[in-house]
């Protein structure tokens, strides 16, 4: 994917000891679905190797890694195949997987540390392109010396700059408390110039290789969050006892600052930035959900109810439910509902075997029916392993199966199961993960009984994806209501699946391996990965608007719909 040059406003663009001490290494991931299973032929009860200290190999060790590496995500991943392979399908972006992961095998291969190997196993990973996976650790494998700061943060946070797609740059977005001295040159949209020694283009360079996003927008975000933290997926040459940044004023002022990393816990921001509603308050009597926030005018005569959408968390069933009674209770279900999900994340909202419940929340949200998302799986030897999985673990439920449990088991034991002996590529296309419907369904899925009746207005960022790209998508495509501000994050699949991943020529475990096992599709027929839904109104975070972005946001929905803030 070709990233635009950062750049500054009026700026060109510019160009421990290991065997000391050493921890069991815990990397940071978000499964969807986690299946610890041997690869290379080595069944999950192969020869135990945890006991033992961690071997980085010989280099045809090493060289059998990277070629089973290859092998397999072009078999596996549901983005990647070989031209030649009889699985192939084009990546959607374009991107030569093959050629892109060669580009690292002679480092895999010169890789004589644990150090070493996580470190291009992270890069070969990211070459897809995909934010859901990523590369951790598993029980027995790669071990790391100490690190120092990591997990720390510095008392400072960035966001990014929008308005011009070529030329995105970041910018002093909050300041912690308590930091008068260290901070007090430091504006509030100051620039960022300079990373530890780095220039700005420099360093997102050099990070560009670490970072697994789908977006060229998902990466600006995230990088800006990651500048001031210490993280275990970026090596530590990149990172110095302190955080020195270089920093521009408004005025075209250059300084530098350095500050110190410190447990998360300890910092207390100002809050600049924060999600904020003029003329709104936090409903009395709901309760508090992982799913959302409830906030209700505090003029009576304005008909507008506001969700701040947290994600599709475990609770959203229950969420859902208390918002539709408490909603119904106070008269609220023919009011206009604004949704704010530029903060909001993905999740399955608590479906079993990861059949995502965002249908549950969007059959209550607005008064049309719509056609949800589709999915399928690719054909492989881990799609079938874990098809197989599902069908004993559903088969093996003491409780009564559900109706969408019954969905999901008949596609997976005749469907699915064709696919496979048939050798097709890829399975039909079904409601995704045959939540919202069975897989003879046209994906049409009807309004609950009681659900909010005065529009719908959707508020996105590329913060996060998923199933919030779906949430998007849905409404978008469906034209359920008026979407506003940036696209999603732009990344969904159907399962994905962590494998330990082992050395093939001795069966050793080395790291947990993630793979898209499918794609998901758009309700217009699109795939959804790379390819998030477009906002009606496209209202760029800059560092000009960024202090009163939502109240910009909730102005601007209030005019269009003949409300106003009192």
């Amino acid at each position: 994917m070709k990233r635009p040059t950062p750049v500054l406003p009026g700026a060109a663009a510019e160009g421990g000891s290991t065997a000391a001490r050493r921890r069991r290494f815990t990397g940071w991931f978000v499964p969807l679905v986690l299946v610890t299973i041997g690869c290379g032929g080595q069944a999950a009860d192969s020869p135990a190797s945890q006991d033992l200290t961690f071997d980085p190999g010989t280099e045809q060790d090493r060289a059998a890694l990277f070629d089973y590496l290859l092998e397999k995500t072009m078999e596996r991943d549901a983005y990647a195949s070989l031209a030649d392979h009889p699985l192939y399908r084009a990546h959607p972006l374009g991107i030569d997987v093959e050629s892109e992961m060669r580009r690292y095998r002679d480092e895999l291969v010169a890789a004589d540390t644990d150090e070493k190997i996580w470190f291009a196993l992270q890069k070969i990973s990211n070459i897809r392109r995909d934010r859901h996976i990523r590369v951790h650790a598993t029980e027995g494998g790669l071990t790391l010396p100490e690190r120092p700061n990591l997990g720390k943060q510095a008392p400072i946070r960035f966001a990014v700059d929008y308005g011009r797609l070529e030329a995105p740059f970041m910018f002093v977005a909050d300041l912690a408390e308590g930091f008068q001295d260290a901070l007090s040159q430091v504006a509030i949209g100051d620039g960022l110039v300079a990373v530890n020694g780095r220039s700005f283009t420099e360093y997102a360079d050099a990070m560009d290789p670490y970072q697994n996003y789908s977006t060229r927008n998902n990466f600006w975000w995230h990088l800006a969050n990651e500048v001031t933290r210490v993280v275990d997926y970026i090596p530590p040459e990149y990172y110095g006892e302190r955080l020195t940044l270089g920093l521009r004023s408004r005025a075209g002022r250059d300084y530098v600052v350095e500050l110190p990393y410190l447990d998360p816990s300890e910092i207390k921001w100002q809050g600049h930035g924060e999600r904020e509603y003029p003329g709104f308050t936090r409903a009395p009597g709901i309760g508090t959900y992982d799913t959302y926030t409830l906030y209700l005018p505090t003029d009576p005569n304005l008909r507008i109810v506001l969700l701040q959408w947290h994600g599709f968390a475990p609770d959203l069933v229950e969420a859902v439910d208390r918002l539709m009674e408490y909603a119904e209770q106070h008269g609220l279900l023919d009011r206009h509902l604004i949704v704010d999900n530029t903060r909001g994340g993905g999740g399955t909202g608590g479906g079993r075997w990861e059949q995502s419940r965002g249908a549950y929340a969007i059959q209550r949200l607005q008064p049309r029916p719509y056609r949800t998302t589709f999915g399928n799986l690719k054909v492989s030897d881990e799609m079938t392993r874990r098809t197989e999985e599902l069908i004993q673990q559903i088969r093996a439920k003491r409780a009564p199966i559900s109706r969408e449990e019954r969905w999901l088991l008949e596609w997976l034991e005749e469907d699915v199961r064709q696919a496979i002996e048939e050798g097709r590529r890829y399975t039909n296309d079904v409601p995704h993960k045959l939540y919202a419907g069975s897989k003879w369904s046209d994906g049409i899925v009807e309004p609950a009984p009681v659900h909010f009746r005065g529009g719908l207005t959707l508020w996105l960022s590329p913060f996060g994806g998923s199933h919030a790209d779906q949430f998007a998508a849905i409404v978008r495509d469906n034209e359920l209501g008026y979407t506003m501000g940036m696209p999603e994050g732009g990344y969904s699949n159907t399962w994905d699946l962590v494998t330990v991943l082992r050395f093939p020529t001795s069966g050793r475990p080395i790291v947990g391996y993630m793979w898209s096992l499918g794609h998901t599709i758009r309700p217009n027929g699109e795939m959804l990965q790379y390819n998030p839904a477009e906002p009606h109104e496209y209202i760029p975070q800059t560092r000009d608007n960024y202090l009163e972005y939502h109240k910009n946001l909730l102005e601007r929905t209030l005019r269009r719909i003949g409300g106003g803030i009192t």
